[in-house]
C-alpha cells in the first residue's frame, strides 16, 4: 500500500482512534496525533486534554470558523466541546502527574523495542527541550506512538535509541502506516499489518526484531 503524506497521517490517526474507549481522558501530542480528534468513533465520548490548559477539545474547526483563542499543543486552530473547560498550567500538569490521563498519543523520532522513546532532540538543531512529553509518557496509563514507519526510508524503530531519551520503557503501542506493534516483555510484537504490507516488508523497514502476533503470516 503506497500512500501520500496526507493519506498516511489520516490512516494512522483513524487506526489510533480505534484504541479509545468511552470515558477516556486522552492527550494528543503535536502534529499527526492531533488528527485523532477527527476520527473519534461516534458511539463513544472521550475527553481530549491539552497540556496548555483545557479539557474537552473537539475536532479541527472548519475553514473560516477558526477561533484565534483556541489552539492545540502545536499552535494549530482547535475547537472545544460545550462541556469543555479552561484552566492554568499547574492544574493541567496536575492531571497528568496525578495519573488522570488514560491515554497519550504522541509522535517520535525513535522508539526502541523495550518501549524507550526519543522525540525531542533533532541532531544539529536547537530545541527548547522535551516539554510536557516527559510528564505524559510517565503519567499516562497507556502511551501510543503514532508516526511514519521510516524517515525518508531510514528506520525509526530500533533495538536501542541513539538519540536522547524522553522516557524509558514507557511506550505500550506503536501505530504506523505499515502496521501495529505492541511492546511486551518478550519484545516487539506485530499484531496487525496494513493492507498490502507483508511481514517481510515491515521487518525490512524496522531495525528491531519483530515477533509475529496471532494471525500474522
Amino acid at each position: 500500500m503506497v500512500l501520500d503524506k496526507k493519506a498516511r497521517k489520516q490512516y494512522i490517526a483513524k487506526r489510533v482512534a480505534q484504541e479509545l474507549h468511552d470515558g477516556d481522558v486522552v492527550n494528543l501530542g503535536i502534529g499527526l496525533p492531533t488528527m485523532v480528534a477527527d476520527y473519534v468513533p461516534e458511539d463513544i465520548q472521550v475527553v481530549l486534554h491539552a497540556e496548555l490548559g483545557y479539557a474537552g477539545a473537539g475536532p479541527a474547526p472548519k475553514e473560516g470558523e477558526e477561533d484565534p483563542y483556541i489552539i492545540d499543543s502545536g499552535g494549530t486552530p482547535a475547537t472545544i466541546q460545550p462541556y469543555g473547560c479552561f484552566f492554568d498550567s499547574p492544574t493541567s500538569f496536575g492531571l497528568i502527574r496525578g495519573g488522570h490521563v488514560n491515554i497519550t498519543v504522541l509522535g517520535a523520532l525513535q522508539v526502541a523495542a523495550n518501549g524507550d522513546i526519543a522525540n525531542y532532540m533533532i541532531p544539529g538543531k536547537l530545541v527548547p527541550g522535551m516539554g510536557g512529553a516527559m510528564d505524559l509518557v510517565e503519567g499516562a496509563e497507556k502511551v501510543i506512538v503514532a508516526m511514519d514507519h521510516t524517515n525518508k526510508g531510514n528506520p525509526k524503530i530500533f533495538e536501542e535509541c541513539s538519540l536522547p531519551l524522553t522516557g524509558k520503557g514507557c511506550v505500550d503501542m506503536i501505530v504506523t502506516e505499515m502496521g501495529v506493534m505492541e511492546v511486551t516483555e518478550e519484545g516487539l510484537v506485530l499484531t496487525e499489518l496494513a493492507e498490502g504490507v507483508s511481514f517481510d516488508d515491515i521487518q525490512a523497514a524496522t531495525a528491531a526484531k519483530l515477533i509475529k502476533g496471532p494471525g500474522i503470516e
